[in-house]
């Protein structure tokens, strides 16, 4: 039995009303994920740093330990990131975002399109990118709750992510028309890929 047998539609809770649609679905790229989101590249450095500090004292059952306990961490690192991306779905339709997430207890986290105030694409390389997305009103959903689909420390108020997208510009203006639908909005340069950082989706005109 899969993580998915108990659901209607892969990535969705329940079965979606006469009048809904899925426009998308998608996973995070784990191996994008574990770059961006978990920084391994930088947590190998840290390791690696405090290895050759021993080394040049001399001191080599310091820097044997540091090396087993830093490939331990990456380790897990990596596992987690192949869990997350085996685990979430994304999925949009004409009226909301659901994020579908969670490695050991899942958790549906329905976005309507009408509350989106703001969307930000982020291209990380390769056509990959993730969305960050900004909410009206106070912020209703804990950042621990959303992690790591959120953006990094924005913890009072946190923005929901959609990482580590295989295809981010293409999905970013697929979300862009779809709430185009539902609110009326202000594009910039939603298909020009070359700048790592843009809106999509601004306050209501």
């Amino acid at each position: 039995m899969s993580e998915h047998d108990s659901e209607p539609v892969p990535g969705l809770p329940e079965a979606l009303p006469a009048d809904e649609q899925i426009l998308w679905q998608g996973r995070p790229d784990w191996k994008q994920l574990v770059g961006t989101a978990l920084h391994i590249r930088l947590t190998a450095l840290y390791f690696a740093g405090i290895v050759l500090w021993a080394v040049s004292r001399g001191d080599s059952s310091t820097a044997i330990g540091v090396s087993l306990l830093g490939a331990l961490v990456i380790a897990l690192l990596v596992a987690f990131a192949w869990g997350v991306g085996r685990t979430a779905i994304y999925t949009l339709t004409n009226k909301r975002i659901v994020l579908r997430v969670g490695v050991a207890l899942d958790k549906c986290i329905n976005l309507p399109l009408a509350e989106i105030e703001a969307a930000n694409l982020k291209l990380t390389g390769n056509g990959h990118g993730n969305i960050v997305l900004s909410l009206k009103g106070a912020p209703r959903l804990g950042y621990l709750m959303l992690w790591p689909h959120v953006r990094s420390l924005r913890i009072a108020r946190p923005q929901p992510m959609l990482r580590a997208l295989p295809d981010a510009v293409t999905v970013a203006q697929l979300l862009f028309r779809a709430t185009q639908a539902v609110q009326p909005i202000a594009a910039a340069g939603v298909a020009e890929p070359r700048r790592p950082d843009r809106d999509l989706v601004g306050a209501p005109a």
